[in-house]
């Protein structure tokens, strides 16, 4: 079975425009529902999460109603970070939980992530099955009239997330005397970030934390980070944290405001937990982003670093499979499995500030564990069509690949939540990466654009 709805990350779309239309949600509620229903071993429940856009109060009702009409229980917990409602959905033992976001997108878009009984994220089999279901009809999931749902709203969702998180820091260990600068991008994490860090002990300087329903991501958070890291040296600041609009993802700052991307977090604690005797698998996962540097600094360590399609659930999968507890993308979800489900940017900061704080050294000399090779990735948006059908644009990737032959890599590929084409290469030349970058994306534009 195939999908046509969901991508690598649930379903997301333009707000009020197909597939983000509270239609889809209902149904996809109806379905999603029905497909996991009784699992909790209970009356059904399903747990539903936002973040802050102005079309989560279009989604939210929406999906409420197909689920309340099939005859779940709704559980309410208002905008809380995706990796939150994972948690909050097995501690209820709830049938379903569903977050409402778009993660880093623009407050436009939105999107619908599910996530099973155990808190993980979805299969491509059962999204495929739900999408079947979706197309086959779903009258006969309607409940009776006594049979129907209840909603309610949960007030204490924040306090528990909070209490969570602060259990995988190091017992005993304290942030006190650490200024940090946390960048909450106008998202989910916007109240619950900054008590967490204070809650532990550190002087917390918060910016974007004032939502309005169109800020979310906008100059600010993990995606776009420089306030985040322009405040860190105003404020004189030991670091920063900047989350994305769910919270899932982080980027830090060391003290000199330069940046600390996923790649290096993964190098930095998966050294720190081998020494300590933590790391499990005997190697990290990550996707075919990271780069060559970290693989090659992993295999110094006698580490193994394994690789997956692009996209957090695809290294869970390969986690849970291989029995691995650390692994994540660059781009900043990092899966730390002996405390989340997956991408959690809050615990993820934490466990940096775990090594930090043991170092007592500066973060600028403890975090930039690996040198990275050259690495350039450009986007080449396209309408219509298959681009990367065109015999032009396969010569190009080719030719590219010959001449990094030995010394790099180039990788290409669609983006599964945006209409991208995504062109990457690294090697041990950088003048020769931004070339074969250049000229591949040249050839996926004319091709796109129907130019010969």
């Amino acid at each position: 079975m195939t999908r046509k709805l969901f991508g690598t990350d649930g379903i997301r779309g333009t707000a009020n425009s197909h597939p983000m239309t509270p239609e889809v949600a209902l149904r996809v509620a109806m379905a999603a529902g029905r497909q996991f229903i009784g699992t909790g071993g209970h009356r059904p429940l399903t747990v539903i999460g936002k973040d802050t856009r102005l079309s989560g109060y279009m989604l939210e009702p929406a999906l409420t109603a197909g689920f309340v009409s099939i005859g779940m229980d709704v559980v309410l917990v208002g905008p809380m970070p995706t990796p939150a409602v994972a948690m909050l959905t097995r501690s209820f033992r709830a049938d379903l939980g569903v977050v409402i976001s778009a993660s880093h997108n623009p407050f436009e878009d939105n999107g619908i992530k599910l996530f099973g009984p155990d808190g993980f994220k979805l299969s491509d089999e059962v999204e495929a099955e739900i999408e079947m279901r979706m197309s086959n009809g779903l009258d006969a999931y309607l409940a009776g009239p006594a049979a129907l749902g209840r909603a309610r709203r949960l007030e204490d969702a924040g306090g528990r997330y909070i209490e969570f998180v602060k259990s995988s820091f190091p017992r005993g260990s304290r942030l006190d005397g650490l200024k940090i600068v946390v960048d909450c991008a106008n998202g989910a994490a916007y109240k619950v970030a900054p008590r967490v860090l204070f809650e532990l002990g550190a002087e917390v300087i918060p910016i974007a934390v004032e939502p309005n329903g169109f800020n979310i991501n906008a100059k600010c958070g993990a995606v776009a980070p420089q306030a985040m890291c322009e405040a860190v040296v105003a404020h004189g600041a030991d670091l920063g944290i900047a989350l994305d609009g769910d919270a899932d993802r982080v980027m830090i700052a060391d003290e000199t405001g330069r940046l600390i991307d996923g790649d290096q977090i993964m190098a930095l604690v998966a050294a720190f937990w081998h020494r300590s005797g933590l790391l499990k698998g005997h190697g990290v996962v990550a996707t075919v982003m990271s780069n060559l540097g970290l693989e090659r600094y992993l295999g110094g360590l006698g580490l193994s670093l394994v690789r997956t399609a692009v996209g957090d659930r695809y290294v869970v999968e390969k986690m849970r499979a291989d029995g691995y507890n650390l692994g994540g993308e660059q781009s900043g979800h990092i899966v730390f499995s002996d405390y989340a489900t997956t991408g959690d940017g809050l615990i993820a900061a934490l466990q940096v500030l775990a090594v930090l704080v043991g170092a007592q050294r500066p973060l600028s000399e403890v975090a930039r564990v690996f040198a990275p090779l050259p690495q350039l990735l450009k986007n080449v948006r396209f309408a219509q069509g298959a681009p990367l059908e065109d015999d032009r644009v396969k010569q190009a990737i080719a030719d590219g690949e010959q001449r990094l032959s030995g010394s790099g890599r180039v990788l290409i590929r669609k983006s599964g939540t945006e209409p991208l084409i995504r062109v990457m290469a690294e090697g041990e030349d950088e003048g020769l990466v931004h070339q074969v970058v250049d000229e591949i994306a040249a050839t996926i534009e004319r091709a796109a654009s129907g130019n010969r």
